[in-house]
């Protein structure tokens, strides 16, 4: 398991220097299935083909995150994302405020569901699976 991609991935996104695709096609390298992040603990979970898995800490800011979930807050949050009209840190901001606790990306799926306080979800495929 190649966990300094992982960290470098994670640093790198934290950083803002990495867009999503690239950070996806980084873990795709190292052989990632899929990943889960925790905004409430501040950490993300890799998950291997094999069952393996390693827990990474977010160096990001936590906030309070509020029990009404946004679908349309997380949606806008996601264009804006996606046309690179902002990088992770401020994403995550966002998804915070429109009350997403955790995401989970599922890489070999090609989407990513976001999860309120109170089992709200939105599901957002991929761009390019659209």
């Amino acid at each position: 398991m190649n966990t300094e991609a992982m960290r470098r991935v994670l640093e790198g996104s934290q950083e803002g220097k990495l867009t999503f695709p690239q950070a996806v096609s980084m873990l795709i390298e190292a052989g990632v299935e899929s990943y889960r992040c925790d905004l409430i603990r501040a950490d993300d979970t890799f998950y291997m083909p094999n069952g393996e898995t390693h827990v990474e800490k977010m160096s990001v800011p936590r906030a309070q995150i509020p029990a009404e979930f946004s679908a349309s807050g997380i949606a806008a949050a996601i264009c804006a994302v996606q046309a690179d009209k902002i990088r992770y840190p401020e994403f995550l901001k966002h998804a915070m405020a429109a009350g997403v606790a955790s995401y989970w990306v599922f890489i070999t799926g090609k989407r990513v569901i976001y999860f309120g306080r109170n089992g709200d979800f939105h599901v957002e495929e991929f761009p390019s699976s659209k």
